[in-house]
C-alpha cells in the first residue's frame, strides 16, 4: 500500500510526560548550595521573609533532563525542520554567535556596572549604533526597543514628540492595506487615528487613494517596503516626495530589511525612520515570544527625541549620554536586549559589507527559485518576480477542489515541514505566505516543492483530516486558547 504520508522520528515520541509539579519528591535535588556565607546585615529582614519557602517541585537531575529533552522532542525548530514561514522570517542562527555570546566579557557584564568598567561591551553597542546607522542610511540609532512592535511605537512617539515640538497638530498615521498588524497597533498606542491605503492591482501602493487621504494633520506614513507580498514598492520616490511635500514623515517597517541590506537603504530612497528586527536580518534567536531586539534609525532633525541614553564616545571613551532634554525618556529597561544585540553585531562583523549583501542576494534567489519551482501548481496573484519572499494562493485550489490554505499548511506537518504563514495579508484570498531565507540548500528547497506540488493532488477529504503523523490533528483553536490542557494523556 502506498504511503500516505512520511513519519519523522520527530514525530513519533508520543511518550507522555508528567508536569514537573507531578514529579515532584521531597528531598529530591539537582543541585545542593553551600550555607549561605553572607553577613547578616545584608540579609533580607526577617520580618520581609515569606513564612514558607515556595512550593518549587523537587526532582533529580535525570529526571529533570529528561523532562526537558523530552518536550523538546515535541517542537519544531530552526535547527531541526525547514520553516518556510513568511513574514516573521525563522532564520539559522549561526552557532558561534552562543559561543562568542557566552564569553565571561559579554555574558558576565551586569546592566548596574559604572561605565568605567564595562568600556568593551560599550564600544560594541557605539559601534552597532553607528553600523545600523549606515545600513540605513539614516543618522541616528537608538538600541533600547525590545522587539520591532516596540520599535514601531517608540519610532512614532518620536515622531509626536518631533511635532509637539514644532506647535503642530497632526493626528494621522496612513498604513498600506498590504502591512503588518502590529502598524496600526502602533499609531493607535502612540495616539495617531489609522487610515488605511488600497493596494493597486499591482499589489503596490495605490497612489490616488494616497493622494486622496494626504493632507496636513498626516504625522506619518508607515511603508514596507518590500512589502509583505514580497514585492519592492517602485513609487517609493514619488510617495516620500508626496509625504514630505505636506510636511509629513514616512516611517519604514523594516521586518523585510533582509531583502535589500548592502543593495539599498531607506534613508537613500526617502524613509525619515525605521526599526530593525534584528532576529529577521541579523540572525538573533527567534521563537517562543522572544527575546527580541527592533533598533530604529531616525534623521538627524529626529535625534534629539530618540530614549535616553544613547551610548556616546567622548575621547577615547564610551559612556551611556543621558542628557537629552528633548529625549521621550526610556522604553526598556537598562539599555534593551545587548544578548540579542551582541548576536546581530557578530553576524554583521563577520560577514562585513559583501557578505551582507551576498545575504540579501542569496535570500531573494532562494525565493525566486522555490516561486518558480511552485507556481505551475499554485496560484501567484502578483508578479512573476517576487524579493525576499512571495504570497502564493489556494483560491483557485479552494473552488476546484475544496483545498484550503490551511489544509496544505497542516498537510505539511506531516513531511516535518513547519507550515509557512497563511491567511496574511488580507489583500490575497486563501494566502500562503512563503519566504526560504537564504541560508537553506538547493536540496531542502527542491523537496519543499515537490511536496507542496504532491499535496494539491492529494484527496480533499483526506487534507481536511491532516496533520496524520501527529498526536493532535485539528484542535479547535478559539476553545484551546480558553480552556488549554496542560497534561496530554496518550
Amino acid at each position: 500500500m502506498e504511503k500516505r504520508f512520511q513519519i519523522t522520528d520527530q514525530m513519533t515520541n508520543n511518550q507522555s510526560t508528567e508536569l514537573l509539579f507531578e514529579m515532584s519528591h521531597t528531598g529530591r535535588r539537582c543541585h545542593r548550595l553551600p550555607e549561605c556565607d553572607v553577613p547578616e546585615i545584608f540579609n533580607l529582614p526577617e520580618k520581609e521573609a515569606a513564612d514558607n519557602p515556595p512550593p518549587l517541585p523537587e526532582v533529580g537531575e535525570i529526571d529533570l533532563i529528561r523532562h526537558f529533552v523530552n518536550l523538546s522532542k515535541r517542537n519544531m525548530s530552526i535547527d531541526t525542520n525547514f520553516y518556510p514561514l513568511g513574514s516573521c522570517t525563522m532564520k539559522y542562527n549561526p552557532k558561534r554567535h552562543e559561543r562568542l555570546g557566552a564569553l565571561p566579557g559579554m555574558a558576565n557584564v551586569h546592566p548596574l556596572q559604572l561605565d568605567a568598567s564595562c568600556q568593551g561591551m560599550l564600544q560594541i553597542l557605539w559601534e552597532m549604533q553607528n553600523i545600523l546607522g549606515e545600513i540605513a542610511g539614516l543618522d541616528a540609532v537608538s538600541l533600547q526597543p525590545a522587539a520591532g512592535a516596540q520599535g514601531e511605537l517608540t519610532a512614532l512617539l518620536v515622531a509626536a514628540a518631533y511635532f509637539r515640538a514644532k506647535n503642530e497638530q497632526r493626528t494621522k498615521v496612513l498604513i498600506p492595506d498590504s502591512a503588518h498588524g502590529t502598524n496600526p497597533a502602533s499609531a493607535a498606542i502612540a495616539g495617531f487615528d489609522t487610515i488605511d491605503i488600497k493596494s493597486n492591482d499591482k499589489g503596490l501602493v495605490d497612489l490616488a487613494d494616497l493622494k486622496a487621504k494626504l493632507d496636513e494633520r498626516v504625522a506619518v506614513f508607515m511603508i514596507t517596503n518590500p512589502n509583505t507580498l514580497g514585492l519592492f514598492d517602485t513609487q517609493i520616490a514619488d510617495i516620500t516626495r508626496l509625504l514630505h511635500d505636506k510636511g509629513a514623515l514616512v516611517y519604514l517597517d523594516g521586518a523585510n530589511m533582509n531583502a535589500i541590506v548592502g543593495v539599498t537603504r531607506p534613508g537613500d530612497f526617502g524613509a525619515d525612520m525605521m526599526h530593525y528586527n534584528v532576529h529577521k536580518t541579523f540572525t538573533g534567536p527567534h521563537g517562543a515570544g522572544g527575546p527580541g531586539s527592533g533598533p530604529i534609525a531616525v534623521r538627524s532633525f529626529l535625534a534629539p527625541f530618540l530614549p535616553a541614553p544613547l551610548v556616546a564616545k567622548d575621547g577615547d571613551r564610551f559612556c551611556l549620554d543621558y542628557d537629552r532634554p528633548k529625549s521621550i525618556g526610556r522604553v526598556r529597561s537598562f539599555f534593551g536586549n545587548v544578548g540579542i544585540l551582541l548576536r546581530g553585531y557578530f553576524y554583521i562583523r563577520t560577514l562585513g559589507p559583501d557578505g551582507l549583501r551576498a545575504m540579501t542576494q542569496n535570500a531573494v534567489l532562494n525565493a525566486n527559485y522555490l516561486l518558480a519551482r511552485i507556481k505551475s501548481g499554485y496560484e501567484v496573484p502578483h508578479g512573476q518576480r517576487c524579493m525576499h519572499e512571495f504570497v502564493a494562493s489556494a483560491r483557485a485550489l479552494k473552488r476546484e477542489k475544496r483545498i484550503s490554505a490551511m489544509d496544505i499548511a497542516k498537510r505539511l506537518l506531516d513531511f516535518g515541514y513547519h507550515a509557512p504563514t497563511v491567511y496574511f495579508p488580507l489583500v490575497v484570498p486563501e494566502a500562503i505566505m512563503i519566504e526560504p531565507t537564504e541560508t537553506e540548500s538547493k536540496e531542502t528547497l527542491d523537496a519543499f516543492a515537490d511536496t507542496l506540488l504532491r499535496i494539491r493532488e492529494e484527496d480533499a477529504e483526506f487534507l481536511h483530516q491532516s496533520p496524520h503523523a501527529l498526536s493532535i490533528s485539528r484542535p479547535d483553536e478559539i476553545k484551546a486558547a480558553k480552556e488549554p490542557i496542560l497534561r496530554w494523556k496518550p
